[in-house]
């Protein structure tokens, strides 16, 4: 080490020696010249004198070998300069290549980078698809809830389609953040509203109770209303059910049409009262509601009673509107249509609805305005009658066929005397007419109505009668004035009474008795059923003897009862 070391620090004088200067720099770092210096530290002086000649001499030797070796091979010098100046041309234009490299490799490390991070999201979305493509069936099913709910809607299957649609409430609960399960909530939840108006739409069809018991049992799943709102709902529903059931009956004939109303109301409306009360039971029963403590009003409990009473109240108002309007449009048998509607309120006393007392005064009602308008066109008849009637000729017939008979074997055969007169024949037969008419349903609330409007017209027939007089006695031959004087004769002591007893027969004293517990003389004494045969006879007692008037008030005081009976479809009027 030690002579390495003072080997170099030999060489470095001698170089000092050579090179006063300093080294070239094509020398530095030169291996040969560490050798020849090595080589010259070894030569003697005289070597040393020599050497520069024989440098010399070498170097003129090589210059003359390098001649002769560049003249015999000049070919392979020229090609060779050649080729360097191409291999430096070339290594110019890779120089400047790499300078461009150089320049554009941070652009390029960006795009490594870029593709890097691109190919690390590929690779994580390829597998992300792997395993969407092995959970396929599973997402299928996902995708497929929309369509799978609406099938299930649309095929009546609602049990499945609850199903689904809260397994898509709770998967929109746990994985509602992600847009395609949003958006399957969106479409279940639109559905879901779908298949709520669907199933209140199937409550306004025809349904039995097993059906309508399925249907709300699915909406209170649903819990789209509250207790209240449901029964309101169901209410709705039947009622507009029962409505186009009702506008679907014919309005030509107003008989065929009450009968109808009648029979679809009565059976429709109690199975819609029977299946309200299967659904929505009550709660407790009377009584113990009745012992329990009073308690705040907290608005459920009492509501849904109140609503349904409210509703049912409204049905029985609308059949009873149109029951009073198709009567009083005219109906052929006031008894047939009295009866079914006294069985249709009879029926509903099994739910709590007996409501036949609100029917009583609308029959009761339209009987006395068809007994009225009846009487109204006898009155009319016999008017025309009476001004088409002469006295002349007339020949007592029928002297002495009023005779005292016993009361109680009296039958009701208009008396023969009538036919003199035909006017008088034509007022007796419309008064049989109404009262025939009316004794098929006579309730016995009309009794007194309908004694009072036969008063009125034989009132006016007497009246009518007086005006004939005064009209025509100027013109009277005394045969003429002796027929007319047995004329009102006949209307008073033939027609009167007779009328009279036809009343007792279509309304029985005894009957009337029983039913307003009062003896037969309070009747009397009240004039109930009586006519006020003073009142009737006021305008014609200046033209009757004396001794018929005396007459008429022995028979107004003895009036036989009759003997028929009301039919029982009056006393069931009356009775309501």
């Amino acid at each position: 080490m030690e002579f390495s070391d003072k080997m170099d620090l030999e060489n470095e004088r001698v170089l000092k020696l050579i090179f006063p200067d300093g080294v070239p720099e094509n020398l530095r770092g030169n291996p040969e010249l560490d050798n020849y210096l090595s080589k010259l530290g070894t030569c003697k002086v005289e070597q040393l004198k020599k050497e520069q000649t024989r440098l010399a001499d070498e170097a003129r030797s090589i210059l003359e070998q390098t001649q002769d070796l560049a003249i015999s091979n000049y070919k392979t010098f020229i090609t060779t300069a050649e080729n360097s100046r191409s291999i430096f041309s070339e290594f110019l234009r890779t120089e400047e290549q790499l300078a461009t490299l150089v320049g554009q490799l941070p652009a390029l490390s960006e795009r490594c980078e870029g593709f890097l991070k691109d190919s690390a999201e590929l690779s994580e979305q390829r597998r992300l698809n792997s395993i969407t493509l092995q959970k396929n069936a599973q997402l299928l099913e996902v995708l497929e809830l929309p369509q799978l709910m609406e099938r299930c809607i649309r095929e009546g299957r609602y049990e499945e389609a609850l199903e689904l649609a809260a397994y898509a409430t709770r998967l929109g609960q746990h994985q509602g953040h992600i847009p395609v399960v949003k958006s399957i909530v969106r479409s279940v939840e639109a559905l879901w509203h779908t298949m709520l108006v669907q199933l209140v739409a199937q409550l306004r069809t025809d349904l039995q109770l097993p059906k309508c018991l399925q249907i709300v049992g699915y909406l209170r799943r649903m819990q789209a209303f509250g207790d209240n709102e449901l029964r309101l709902k169901f209410l709705q529903a039947r009622d507009a059910w029962l409505n186009s059931c009702l506008e679907a009956i014919p309005k030509s004939d107003a008989q065929q049409h009450l009968i109808k109303t009648i029979e679809i109301t009565r059976i429709n409306l109690f199975n819609i009262i029977t299946q309200y009360r299967a659904i929505f039971p009550e709660d407790e029963p009377a009584s113990k509601v009745a012992q329990a403590p009073l308690k705040p009003l907290q608005g459920v409990s009492c509501n849904g009673d109140r609503l349904f009473q409210a509703w049912l109240h409204n049905k029985i108002n609308a059949f009873l509107e149109t029951l009073q309007r198709d009567l009083q449009l005219g109906v052929g048998s006031v008894e047939t249509v009295l009866g079914q509607c006294m069985y249709f309120g009879l029926s509903f006393s099994r739910v709590g609805a007996d409501f036949r007392a609100l029917m009583a005064p609308i029959f009761v009602d339209v009987i006395r305005r068809r007994f009225e308008a009846s009487v109204d066109e006898v009155n009319v008849q016999f008017e025309r009658e009476l001004d088409r009637f002469t006295l002349i000729n007339k020949v007592a017939l029928h002297l002495h066929s009023r005779k005292q008979v016993d009361p109680d074997q009296e039958s009701f055969a208009p008396p023969e005397t009538l036919l003199d007169f035909y006017p008088l024949a034509a007022l007796c037969n419309g008064y049989l007419g109404a009262l025939n008419e009316l004794r098929l349903c006579a309730p016995l609330a009309l009794a007194t109505d309908v004694a009072r409007c036969l008063e009125r017209s034989l009132h006016l027939a007497a009246q009518r009668v007086l005006a004939f007089y005064r009209q025509e006695q100027q013109a009277f031959a005394g045969s003429e004035r002796e027929a007319f004087i047995r004329l009102c004769s006949c209307l008073a002591y033939d027609l009167v009474p007779y009328v009279q007893r036809c009343i007792h027969g279509v309304f029985s004293p005894q009957a009337l008795t029983v039913h307003l517990g009062i003896s037969l003389l309070q009747l009397e004494q009240q004039q109930l059923t009586y006519l006020q045969q003073a009142r009737i006879l006021e305008p014609l007692k200046h033209l009757l003897p004396t001794k018929v008037l005396v007459q008429s008030q022995v028979q107004a005081s003895e009036v036989p009862s009759a003997e028929a009976k009301p039919s029982a479809a009056s006393a069931v009027a009356a009775e309501g």
